[in-house]
């Protein structure tokens, strides 16, 4: 499921559909509805009901030990005298007025029922998150004691299903067309484990047939009921705390529009929560989807980057306007920044000395040698300008003559070439 709203909001929106909210619990705290696009089995959802007393609707019934209600009905044990302090406020809930209150609750999904006596595995809860509607239809069976009495609606944004294709599942998110609150059918009880004293409030989430629109998707979806309409209004009624045909009726796939379509497998990791995972994987607003990874590099790339140009005045600088970073690079060397642009060379004026840059040793062009040398090919120097070569500055030494003494050391390096 998907249920990442806040309380105040689900309140305001259950009310702008006509569903009163006398009381919710807070946002923050222990066993407060978890808001999460990745709610999992365990967690504390949203759910909706009347305000009844925790043996649920109608007049309370005499409790009957677990053996005896086995051997002669199937069906499991009515509640004891665990919860006789709800026992006052529940009648003073069913006012003189006959007004029934309606409350928004955080409990646990994955129902545990009234007569469990140790906190069960994670194993177990995953068996009771959802009650099959044809099962309801049956006598006796574990939510005999709860279809009559304890009836609820669980809120949501929307819910996942996975797709088969061959060895993958495909996860997608569904969720109503009108964008209104999903209304799930379900049941709810209330436990108190041996030596606790602490109540603990769980549910689970009725299913049916899936209608033509998620035929392809799975043969099961939850019960979803229109806010305010009859059926969710029949749900929730506790004078009718016997099961009746009725509220199976009410039990039927639903006939609005949804919207289904797939998203982010990262939903699948127990734990994962991202606001991606309700957002369709073609989607552009979808950040990890590789069409929009390279769309967006090639419009950061046809950017174009601006930067502020100061003329600084004294000790303060004058914005002057904003100019394109290519602007700025092709006239940097002229505002005195010391750059160049990649695409021109250093050039010297012809017959310029202040260009050539600090005195280097001069080195003879060529060395007295014995035999005839040839030299290497040179490109022609331009008319205009001539490059500065790096290792010479291309002037003959002057003739000396030979002394019989001794010898410098570049006639030996002159030999040796």
């Amino acid at each position: 499921m998907c249920g990442r709203y806040a309380l105040a909001l689900v309140r305001q929106m259950l009310q702008d559909d006509y569903m009163p909210v006398e009381d919710a619990p807070a946002d923050d705290g222990d066993g407060a509805p978890r808001q999460s696009y990745n709610f999992c089995p365990g967690y504390h959802g949203i759910v909706y009901r009347a305000d009844v007393p925790d043996w649920g609707a109608g007049p309370r019934r005499e409790a009957k030990s677990t053996k005896d209600a086995k051997n002669t009905t199937g069906e499991e044990p009515e509640e004891t005298g665990a919860h006789d302090d709800d026992a006052a406020a529940a009648a003073t809930t069913e006012d003189t007025e006959g007004e029934t209150h309606y409350k928004l609750q955080s409990m646990k999904w994955g129902l545990v029922p009234f007569w469990t006596k140790r906190n069960p595995d994670y194993g177990a809860v995953m068996k009771t998150i959802n009650c099959r509607d044809d099962s309801l239809a049956q006598p006796g069976g574990m939510w005999s004691s709860m279809k009559g009495r304890k009836r609820c609606v669980v809120v949501a944004q929307g819910f996942y299903e996975w797709l088969k294709s061959g060895k993958e599942k495909v996860p997608h998110f569904v969720k109503r067309k009108d964008g209104r609150l999903m209304c799930f059918a379900g049941l709810w009880d209330c436990v108190q484990y041996e030596d606790e004293e602490q109540k603990h409030y769980t549910y689970t989430i009725i299913t049916t047939d899936s209608n033509k629109q998620l035929k392809f998707l799975h043969d099961r979806m939850p019960v979803i009921l229109d806010p305010a309409s009859d059926r969710l209004k029949a749900w929730l009624d506790p004078a009718r705390y016997e099961w009746s045909k009725e509220l199976q009726g009410c039990l039927k796939p639903f006939e609005g529009e949804l919207e289904v379509y797939p998203v982010s497998k990262e939903v699948g990791k127990v734990g994962n929560n991202s606001p991606n995972f309700i957002i369709p994987v073609a989607s552009k607003e979808n950040k990890s989807n590789i069409a929009n990874f390279f769309a967006n590099a090639q419009a950061k790339k046809d950017a174009t980057s601006d930067v502020e140009v100061k003329r600084e005045t004294g000790n303060k600088g004058d914005v002057m306007g904003t100019k394109s970073l290519d602007d700025v690079v092709d006239k940097a060397d002229d505002g005195g920044m010391g750059v160049s642009p990649a695409s021109t060379k250093r050039k010297r004026d012809e017959g310029s000395e202040d260009d050539e840059g600090p005195t280097k040793k001069k080195e003879p062009a060529s060395s007295p040698v014995k035999g005839k040398t040839t030299p290497s090919p040179r490109k022609p120097a331009s008319k205009s300008s001539r490059a500065i070569s790096a290792t010479s500055n291309a002037t003959k030494s002057p003739a000396k003559g030979q002394s019989t003494g001794t010898q410098k050391i570049t006639k030996f390096f002159g030999n040796s070439a």
